[in-house]
């Protein structure tokens, strides 16, 4: 019985990492426009941005590389993401869609902007603020 669990378990898992890095790579959902409009409010595009532990374009924080990988692993997946990877427009897009497609499978994109802002348990009302300066970004 135990075997089979552990059958049953796996073959959940291998599953569960091609949808999730299926969704990563392409979704056929576009998020650029939501985070073109995320960097221009988080850096103004500046690679290089630093605010205390938050970095790069979309300044990501030690959390949210930690968060990747753990949903990469979790996956089956061997990519894995550095601190260092941050400063990197490109993987730090990554990183964003890694988090929206495991945190919002169905690309909800009020729910992807607080998300962004308040981490995967925010608030409503300390979100509203922040989705309101995206979305007239985005506009």
């Amino acid at each position: 019985m135990m075997r089979i669990l552990k059958v049953v378990s796996i073959c959940f898992l291998m599953i569960l990492a091609s949808h999730i890095e299926a969704s990563a790579k392409n979704d056929g959902f576009n998020w650029e426009p939501v985070m073109d409009a995320i960097i221009q409010i988080e850096s103004k595009g500046n690679a290089a941005a630093v605010n205390g532990p938050y970095v790069g374009v979309l300044q990501i924080s030690p959390v949210l590389v930690k968060e990747c990988n753990n949903i990469l692993k979790s996956s089956g997946s061997k990519k894995r993401y550095s601190l260092s990877d941050r400063y990197s427009a490109t993987k730090s897009k990554e990183m964003f869609v890694i988090i929206q497609s495991f945190h919002n499978p169905l690309n909800n994109i009020e729910k992807a902007i607080r998300l962004w802002s308040g981490g995967i348990r925010y608030s409503v009302s300390k979100t509203q603020a922040y989705l309101r300066k995206v979305m007239r970004q985005m506009n």
